[in-house]
C-alpha cells in the first residue's frame, strides 16, 4: 500500500493548525571550520530546537542531489520517485502562465555566452526591468517557428517562462543548457522520437534568440530546463490529507508546485517580514500553511557564504512570530542543501526541528547540522515529514483494527 493510499484512509480534518517554514539550501559545509548555521547567530532558532524534536532529512536517497521540484514534493509526502514534474510547468504555473494540456513549457535562464562558452548563467542577475525589455524583444521578432506558437513570459531577475503552443510537440526532450559555467552551450535532444520536431523547433528558437541579443553585454544567450506538459495524475493535498491548506511563497516556482498541489496561494510581498503578515493576516482561514524563503538559496548559489550567513540571521528575527501563533505543529526545515562552498545544491542532508506540546523536547540546544544529528528522530527521508506533521497535528486516525 503506498502513502497516499494510507493517507486517505487515516487523514481526518481537525481544527488543529500546522506551520511548515522551508527554509531554502539551508545546509551548508564548513569555511573555516563553521557551517553557515554554526557561524550565524540565531538565538530563536536555536531556542525553537531546544523546545522541539530534531533530526535530519534526505529528500530522495542519501548521497542524491534534488532539484527543488522532487525536494519540496517529498515534504509534502509525494514520492518524488513517482511524480516526476518538470521545472517548467512549475515556473509557468507560479508565474500565472496558463498552460493548455497541448503546450510544452521550460524555464529560462538569460545567460552570458562568450567564445561560445556559457560564462555566466544567470546574466550577472539583470534586473526584473531588463528582464521584461528583452522578453517583449524577443516576443516582437519570434512569434512562430514552423507553426508553432513562441511566447516568453519574464520573471524576476534572469528568469523567463517559455511557452511552445501547437499540435505534435511533446515534453521528452533534455535541458539546453550545460549546468556550469565554462562549458559549451548545449541543444535540446530528443528522449523519444515524437520529440524530434520540438526539439528542432526549441534550438531553432534559441539560434534565433542568439542573433537578436548578439549586441547585449551580460543577457546574449539563454538556458532552457524542464520541458513540461501539464500533469494529469497528481492528487491534490486536500483531497489527500483533508486539510485546507496555503501558500506563502514570493518566488514563481514555490508558487507554482503548490498551486499544482491544490494550495490556495496568497499573494505576498519580497521581503522576509512580508511572510509572516500575510501569515497572521490569514491564520483563521486555512489550517495547513506552507512558507518558503528563498535568501539562504540564492546566497548558496552563488557562493556568497557571508550572505548565507546573513540571511539565515535575518528570518531569524521573525521566528518568536511563529511561536506567537501557536500551532499544534511547527515545523522549519529545508528542501536541499546549498553550500557555498559547491555554489549549487548538494545531497548533505537538512537539519530539521519539529515543535508540538505531544512532542517532548529532546536535548538539542542548537539549530545546525551536526546538532540536528544528535537529535531524536535521526536521519530519515523528507517523505516522512508529511506524515510527521498530521500524526502530531491529530489529523492522522489509527490504522489497522
Amino acid at each position: 500500500m503506498k502513502w497516499e493510499d494510507i493517507a486517505r484512509e487515516l487523514t481526518q480534518p481537525t481544527d488543529s493548525k500546522i506551520i511548515l517554514l522551508v527554509l531554502d539550501g539551508l545546509g551548508g559545509l564548513p569555511v573555516n571550520g563553521l557551517t553557515e548555521l554554526e557561524a550565524a547567530r540565531k538565538p530563536n532558532l536555536d531556542e525553537t530546537a531546544r523546545r522541539g524534536v530534531c533530526g535530519l532529512t534526505d529528500p530522495v536517497f542519501m548521497g542524491i542531489t534534488p532539484g527543488s521540484g522532487p525536494a519540496h514534493l517529498a515534504l509534502f509526502g509525494y514520492d518524488p520517485l513517482r511524480y516526476q514534474l518538470g521545472r517548467g510547468i512549475l515556473e509557468a504555473m507560479g508565474s500565472g502562465v496558463e498552460v493548455g494540456r497541448d503546450d510544452v513549457v521550460a524555464r529560462g535562464n538569460f545567460a552570458t555566452l562568450k567564445d561560445g562558452l556559457v560564462v555566466d548563467r544567470r546574466a550577472g542577475r539583470i534586473t526584473t526591468e531588463e528582464n521584461i525589455k528583452l522578453c517583449e524583444l524577443l516576443n516582437n521578432n519570434i512569434k512562430e517557428i514552423e507553426g508553432i506558437k513562441i511566447s516568453l513570459y519574464p520573471g524576476k531577475e534572469h528568469r523567463f517562462v517559455l511557452k511552445l503552443s501547437g499540435p505534435d510537440l511533446s515534453d521528452a526532450l533534455t535541458d539546453a543548457d550545460p549546468q556550469k559555467e565554462g562549458r559549451p552551450e548545449v541543444p535540446a535532444s530528443a528522449l523519444k522520437p515524437e520529440a524530434e520536431f520540438t526539439a528542432t523547433i526549441v534550438n531553432c528558437f534559441l539560434e534565433e534568440l542568439k542573433k537578436i541579443l548578439r549586441d547585449q553585454s551580460k543577457a546574449n544567450y539563454a538556458l532552457l530546463r524542464g520541458f513540461s506538459k501539464f500533469p494529469s495524475n497528481l492528487p491534490t493535498m486536500p483531497e489527500l490529507y483533508k486539510i485546507k491548506p496555503a501558500s506563502i511563497a514570493n518566488y514563481p516556482m514555490y508558487r507554482g508546485l503548490t498551486r499544482l498541489l491544490g494550495l490556495e496561494v496568497l499573494e505576498v510581498g519580497p521581503e522576509a517580514g512580508d511572510l509572516f503578515e500575510v501569515l497572521e493576516k490569514n491564520y483563521d482561514r486555512y489550517d495547513f500553511f506552507y512558507l518558503h524563503y528563498k535568501k539562504t538559496d540564492s546566497a548558496g548559489e552563488d557562493g556568497r557564504y557571508e550572505d548565507k550567513v546573513k540571511a539565515i540571521e535575518e528570518i531569524d528575527h521573525f521566528i518568536p512570530r511563529l511561536w506567537a501563533l501557536k500551532p499544534e505543529v511547527l515545523v522549519i526545515t529545508s528542501d536541499h542543501s546549498t553550500p557555498s562552498v559547491l555554489k549549487s545544491h548538494s545531497w548533505h542532508p537538512n537539519p530539521f526541528v519539529l515543535v508540538s506540546d505531544k512532542a517532548p523536547a529532546d536535548e538539542v540546544v542548537r539549530f545546525t547540522e551536526k546538532d540536528c544529528a544528535r537529535g531524536s528522530l535521526g536521519r530519515f527521508p523528507s517523505l516522512y515529514v508529511m506524515p510527521l506533521m498530521l500524526a502530531y497535528a491529530l489529523k492522522l486516525k489509527k490504522y489497522g483494527a
